[in-house]
């Protein structure tokens, strides 16, 4: 799994410590052994997690401003933990409204000692921030101006970003979006290995 993950990073061009590759592939293992019993993830073998989930979510890592950010519906982690292991001088709060994926991610920030991540048990749209996020991060909603409806409460006014991870772009999404709000960018991202295409829609307040 390891020269698996090696193979990858170099193919990205991504330059990680041996103490952050050994943390990528735990998670990896963790994941794949609560995955068994709490279907966290419809990605069934650990080297497609490695493609699909580690590497789909650490290309994110440049694009970011700012050290305060929240993953939003993040499931088992992604790509909160992933790039909370990238990005280590920044803090990624962790929400999800099930219990048994926020018990996984405690475990997990347990095993891997991250003392940058803090998993919380919320639905989005009733949880208010202590200090507002310089990013709002989401890979899960099915559409972006659901996610600017649901979570515009939580990034900082004028600084604060949204960071929507897509498949293709979104045109009619795009097309939509509430008048306060402007695109900032439309990254085309590339994942090694990972088939189809992968965006990253970049958003503010006007």
């Amino acid at each position: 799994m390891l020269a698996k993950l090696e193979s990858l990073l170099i193919e990205a061009g991504i330059t990680l410590t041996d103490r952050q590759k050994q943390q990528l592939v735990l998670y990896v293992d963790l994941l794949n052994k609560w995955n068994k019993t709490y279907n966290l993830t419809s990605v069934r073998e650990p080297a497609q997690m490695l493609v699909r989930h580690i590497m789909d979510s650490i290309v994110v890592e440049p694009h970011l401003r700012g050290l305060n950010f929240i993953d939003v519906g993040t499931g088992a982690g992604l790509p909160g933990i992933p790039l909370a292991i990238v990005r280590p001088d920044s803090h990624f709060t962790l929400l999800d409204s099930l219990g048994k994926r926020i018990r996984f991610l405690r475990q997990a920030q347990q095993e891997l000692g991250l003392s940058n991540i803090e998993p919380i048990q919320a639905r989005v749209e009733d949880y208010l921030p202590r200090v507002p996020f310089d990013g709002v991060i989401s890979r899960a909603f099915a559409s972006i101006n659901d996610m600017l409806s649901w979570c515009h409460h939580l990034p900082a006014s004028g600084e604060g970003r949204f960071y929507a991870l897509k498949g293709t772009v979104p045109e009619e999404e795009l097309a939509s979006l509430p008048a306060q709000y402007q695109i900032e960018s439309v990254v085309t991202l590339t994942v090694p290995q990972l088939r189809g295409e992968r965006h990253l829609v970049v958003i503010r307040l006007g």
